[in-house]
């Protein structure tokens, strides 16, 4: 089994470009930060000016109401991206279009009862900003539609209610997916398109500038790209799979007016891996031909469908896009690359910076091929103490234009507030890809980092998610 040196022992740039020359991999890197450099820069989208360039992902925390709404855990993590300092928040929270799409009975679900609660969301959100920062009117706020699709648990989150496109000959078997569970007719799709209809003109309702059509990691939207073998209006043809895509965003021109759209999508998708007999993950499969964005091999890339994706949101006038690749289910170390896996997980087969490089480098290649989208990017944190060295040197050179933050929020929500501030990192807050916040929501918990948020350390869940580890063979937090 394969060591890799961890990021927090490279402390210099030369250790950190001499660790990536190793790996053969290639990576942007400033050396020193500029806070009025090009991550404090606005950006400018067809609906006005995002203040800087860091972007705030979409995250769940498990942690809503069984009716849907915010709890008060999910307050307290939007008034964290409140004060995040990043001018542009993706969505916020996957929200289900409609009960049967929540991935856990505490997901949030729009729906006429619950426009309120997600309003005053917004609105603590902004609130925040303001009271940090002084002005909002350079803020974006999204929301993020979904649909869960096969990872579907509304109901109990020890009990799957999967809804799925098609048979899927690895999926199926991994996830427990019977020949009983019926496969969605195009009239309930066609029902499902009325759902996003709604949801993303309640979001507008509720004051959100745009919503994201989620299109990534396994869930339902991005099932529908890799519907090949669907037979009827939703599958086959690449016109076919992207029709649920093309009706809502048509329709949402006309009943949201203003409304802005994006789509976070997975670029490529792999084949599934599993755990070998030492612990690291193994392709499951081979060929392969269930991927968007892969060669056929299950460990290739092909971006030729991902360009025409990428083609058809300009045709429809979408150009917020956020890129990401693979799946948490099934191959987390393409998606999340991590030092740690989850407790569902297996030890990374490769350097973790491969995959962050992996994804850095094809979001520049299609950002160079359609440089009029605005491109979001993922994969960051696992740079840690090199994520802003990075990212800067990402946006500075045209590879993306804003830099996306995900878990490395939940540690340490205001890192790009003190890297725009000049301020030094606080390394005792840098994320290290423990997989606490994935472990926890896999074993029913809420979602949180564990290992280094005081609020999260107190909690009695802290205590359930290093005995699970620790029953795994797993690293306790450090």
């Amino acid at each position: 089994m394969a060591e890799y040196p961890t990021i927090a022992k490279l402390r210099t740039p030369e250790q950190f470009a001499a660790r990536l020359a190793e790996l053969g991999v290639e990576l942007p890197l400033d050396a020193a930060l500029d806070p009025a450099g090009p991550l404090g820069q606005p950006l400018t989208w067809s609906g006005g000016t995002i203040g800087n360039r860091f972007c705030i992902l979409p995250m769940e925390g498990w942690d809503g109401t069984e009716d849907g709404k915010p709890g008060e855990l999910t307050r307290r993590r939007w008034e964290n991206f409140g004060r995040s300092g990043a001018k542009l928040i993706w969505g916020g929270e996957a929200v289900a279009v409609r009960f049967d799409g929540r991935a856990s009975p505490n997901e949030l679900y729009l729906c006429d009862e619950n426009v309120a609660a997600l309003a005053e969301l917004r609105e603590h959100l902004v609130a925040t900003h303001r009271q940090h920062f002084g002005r909002t009117d350079d803020l974006l706020v999204g929301l993020q539609l979904t649909h869960s699709g096969r990872f579907s648990k509304p109901r109990d989150k020890t009990r799957p209610e999967p809804r799925i496109l098609y048979r899927h000959p690895v999926l199926d078997a991994r996830f427990g997916i019977t020949s009983d569970e019926p496969v969605l007719s195009d009239a309930e799709v066609d029902a499902l398109v009325g759902d996003y209809i709604r949801a993303g003109t309640q979001a507008r309702q509720a004051g959100y500038a745009f919503v994201d059509i989620k299109h990534c990691h396994g869930y339902l939207g991005h099932e529908f790209l890799s519907a090949f073998d669907r037979q009827g209006k939703y599958g086959g043809s690449f016109e076919n799979r992207t029709r649920l895509l093309r009706e809502v965003a048509t329709a949402l021109r006309k009943s949201a007016p203003g409304l802005g759209l994006g789509v976070r999508m997975t670029m490529f998708d792999l084949v599934p891996y599993q755990m070998g007999p030492d612990g690291v993950g193994i392709p499951a499969a081979s060929p392969y031909r269930h991927g968007f964005g892969g060669d056929g091999t299950g460990v290739g890339i092909d971006l030729a469908e991902p360009r025409r994706f990428l083609a058809l949101l300009e045709e429809l006038g979408i150009d917020l896009v956020c890129t990401s690749c693979g799946s948490p289910y099934y191959n987390p170390h393409i998606q999340r690359p991590a030092a740690f896996p989850p407790s569902d997980g297996y030890l990374p087969p490769e350097d973790p910076l491969v995959g962050v490089a992996r994804q850095i480098n094809v979001t520049a290649q299609l950002k160079r091929e359609f440089p009029k989208l605005v491109f979001v990017g993922s994969g960051y944190s696992y740079l840690q103490e090199w994520l802003p060295h990075v990212g800067q040197a990402a946006v500075r050179h045209g590879w993306v234009d804003s830099v996306g933050l995900g878990r490395m929020v939940l540690a340490y929500p205001d890192l790009p507030a003190d890297v725009l501030g000049g301020r030094p990192l606080q390394r005792k807050r840098i994320c290290r890809t423990f997989s606490d916040c994935t472990t926890a929501p896999r074993n029913g918990m809420v979602s949180g980092c564990y290992p280094l948020d005081p609020f999260y350390k107190e909690r009695p869940e802290r205590l359930e998610v290093v005995r699970i580890k620790e029953s795994l063979g797993g690293k306790a937090d450090e």
